[in-house]
């Protein structure tokens, strides 16, 4: 194996925000997961737990959520009864990250011809998430919550196998912390247990590549800017 044929199933991963109807096959998703499986974690723990939804289950899920959703928007103070477990965001932004989150923001809604007043746009877009992109497989991913915060650490690294392993396959991801705020409505409709928290969602297909907002792409800071070489 060369490195290129490995760096470029990781650079070609970008989340992916409209997939096609194709169909992907379950030997696939199962190949997928073996190989994230072998993702390091704290004393072998391998604390992730997958839920794969596709069909019926996938479908009355985007529907129990996509409900909930439109029921804040028509009366926000429901949003207290919607809490992530777990902060996934700082409750306070400072540079340069609110820089980089402002750039993500509004470089894919420009793209897109949505403006800062186009309230209704947003919404939708917004809920695009909770319809998995039109992807034909959702996953959700919990924890069990007795495990400490080092779990996390352990999941990015299954996460990223995952979505470099779809890339492999010719499929592609999103991952997607948006669903973590309707735990109350996922984890009963998926069965997991009350022992469980919800780490985060993913799309999984194949993309649609005629779809103006799969040429959006995110960029990078340079290794200069994040590094520090200590002799």
């Amino acid at each position: 194996m060369t490195a290129s044929v490995v760096d470029h199933a990781i650079t070609s991963r970008m989340s992916v925000r409209a997939f096609t109807p194709q169909t992907v096959a379950r030997v696939d998703i199962e190949a997928i997961l073996e190989v994230a499986s072998r993702a390091p974690s704290g004393t072998n723990c391998q604390p992730w737990k997958v839920y794969v939804l596709q069909g019926a289950s996938r479908d009355g899920l985007v529907e129990q959520v996509c409900t909930a959703h439109d029921a804040i928007r028509a009366n926000p103070a429901l949003a207290a009864e919607y809490q992530e477990a777990y902060d996934y965001y700082p409750t306070q932004w400072v540079s340069p990250y609110i820089d980089r989150r402002r750039e993500n923001g509004w470089g894919l809604y420009g793209l897109l011809g949505i403006g800062k007043a186009d309230k209704d746009k947003m919404h939708a877009q917004h809920q695009r998430n909770f319809r998995f992109f039109d992807a034909p497989v959702g996953l959700m991913f919990t924890v069990d919550k007795v495990m400490g915060r080092g779990s996390l650490v352990d999941y990015g690294a299954f996460l990223q196998n995952i979505m470099v392993a779809a890339r492999g396959r010719g499929l592609h991801t999103c991952p997607q912390a948006a669903w973590n705020g309707f735990a109350k409505i996922i984890l009963p409709h998926i069965g997991a247990g009350g022992d469980e928290m919800l780490v985060c969602g993913m799309s999984l297909g194949y993309a649609d590549l005629q779809a103006p907002v799969n040429e959006f792409h995110t960029p990078r800071v340079p290794v200069a800017d994040f590094t520090r070489w200590l002799d």
